[in-house]
């Protein structure tokens, strides 16, 4: 495949990680000449690679014998190579970059891998993620009250499959356990953070429910409890 010219490439916008000791140098927008081939390749390769999403810093470190700058603009120009690409895309996720495939074949690739209804998330258990999301840090009582039902095993299921997790416990009687989502959660949907959740409406009409009125509301948020260390947080059995 024929490199893109290093000068349609040179004004090209640098990918911007969230952390700050992560970030790409802002110069490398305005590096003449741009990226050596072969620095490009090698990001391409590792970006590819990364069963996660690859962050700036990683990539500083792989090729810690190259200037940032360069490694920097390498990522800038292959993100802009990508734009044209047709069936693959570069983007950025949770504070790193991965090459996926367009969303509008996601159907032919799902094909392919066959995927099964067990690996799919229930209406409830999308509900019960999305009062999670935008209600974190949440207990468990708070999510049954807003849904309206049990949620214990549904909790379970999102804490296997690594899209919540405990971050600690609320100051009242009791001490019950706080729920947040995850990295994997920014993943999956493909997030850089959670600010890019959409509203709340739109994400209930994506899902097919109606939002219950608790999670429109806005809460106060509550005072953490760290973990102790070695603490058991598996969650109580109803």
């Amino acid at each position: 495949m024929a490199e893109t010219d290093a000068t349609e490439n040179s004004d090209a916008p640098v990918a911007v990680a969230p952390a700050e000791e992560d970030a790409m140098p802002a110069e490398a927008a305005a590096i003449d000449p741009g990226p050596s081939a072969e620095i490009k390749s090698i990001v391409e390769a590792l970006i590819f690679a990364s069963p996660e999403p690859l962050t700036p810093r990683m990539l500083f470190r792989l090729l810690s014998d190259e200037p940032k700058e360069d490694v920097a603009a390498a990522v800038a120009a292959l993100a802009a190579d990508y734009e044209s690409r047709p069936g693959l895309q570069m983007v950025e996720v949770a504070g790193g970059y991965q090459i996926v495939t367009r969303p509008q074949l996601h159907e032919w690739v799902r094909r392919l891998f066959h995927e099964r209804s067990s690996q799919k998330l229930t209406v409830q258990g999308l509900e019960t993620l999305a009062v999670i999301a935008y209600k974190q840090p949440i207990t468990a009582v708070e999510i049954t009250e807003i849904r309206g039902v049990n949620t214990s095993g549904v909790l379970s299921t999102l804490l296997e499959r690594h899209l919540i997790k405990i971050v600690g416990r609320k100051n009242v009687v009791g001490r019950p356990f706080l729920y947040a989502t995850t990295k994997e959660f920014l993943i999956r949907f493909g997030l850089r953070d959670l600010k890019d959740l959409p509203k709340i409406e739109d994400m209930a009409e994506a899902l097919g429910f109606d939002p219950p009125a608790g999670l429109i509301e806005q809460t106060p948020k509550d005072e953490i409890l760290p973990l102790e260390e070695g603490e058991d947080v598996t969650p109580p059995v109803p």
